[in-house]
């Protein structure tokens, strides 16, 4: 385990009907765990559910994640316009302030594909001391709207939402996360970088 770097606790759930009955192998929280182990420099320890489309049971595991002391619980699924799509009203109803910016900002980078984007109610909102972001369903989408959309040359032409997650930990009492810049570069006002340690 690498000392140089705070220890950090991370939420992921993913929320589908089929996937968590065995219709289907869940792909979300792989996907999750793939792309944050990438991007931290951070040791992770994460807590993983798979759940159904129910309000009152997202919204459980999301007070019980906070509880354990994540600092961010990444949700995946259940945003859509449908019926069975609840999450972003379970998030709502766990939550003590929201952060509409990112919402609007991954509606932005999805835009960029399909123009379905707007149908999606992704949100976030903080409770005591952790962030908790709604993401996209797919794979493919929870890497473009984490990272965002980058040119040939790798250079970052929309930012995604992660850069603005370690900064917004550090204001809520969460630990110092570091990122790895080649996969999504953290943004913090100078006066908040921490020296290396």
């Amino acid at each position: 385990m690498d000392t140089n770097f705070d220890p950090v606790r991370i939420g992921i759930v993913s929320v589908s009907d089929r996937a968590s009955s065995g219709v289907y192998e869940d792909k979300g929280l792989p996907a999750l765990k793939d792309w944050l182990s990438r991007a931290l420099k951070n040791p992770i320890t994460f807590e993983a559910r798979l759940i159904p489309d129910e309000k009152d049971g997202i919204s459980a595991a999301l007070v019980e994640l906070c509880d354990a002391g994540c600092a961010l619980v990444l949700t995946t699924g259940g945003t859509g316009p449908a019926p069975r799509d609840v999450t972003p009203e379970a998030t709502l109803a766990v939550a003590q302030r929201q952060m509409p910016g990112f919402g609007e900002q991954m509606r932005q980078i999805s835009l960029r594909f399909v123009p379905t984007a707007i149908l999606s109610r992704q949100c976030a909102v903080i409770r005591g001391n952790s962030l908790i972001i709604n993401l996209p369903g797919q794979p493919k989408s929870i890497q473009e709207t984490l990272e965002g959309l980058k040119d040939d040359e790798g250079g970052q032409v929309v930012a995604g939402i992660f850069a603005a997650v370690p900064y917004c930990v550090d204001l809520i009492g969460g630990p110092y996360l570091e990122t790895r810049d080649e996969v999504c570069k953290a943004f913090r006002p100078k006066s908040a970088v921490r020296a290396p340690r």
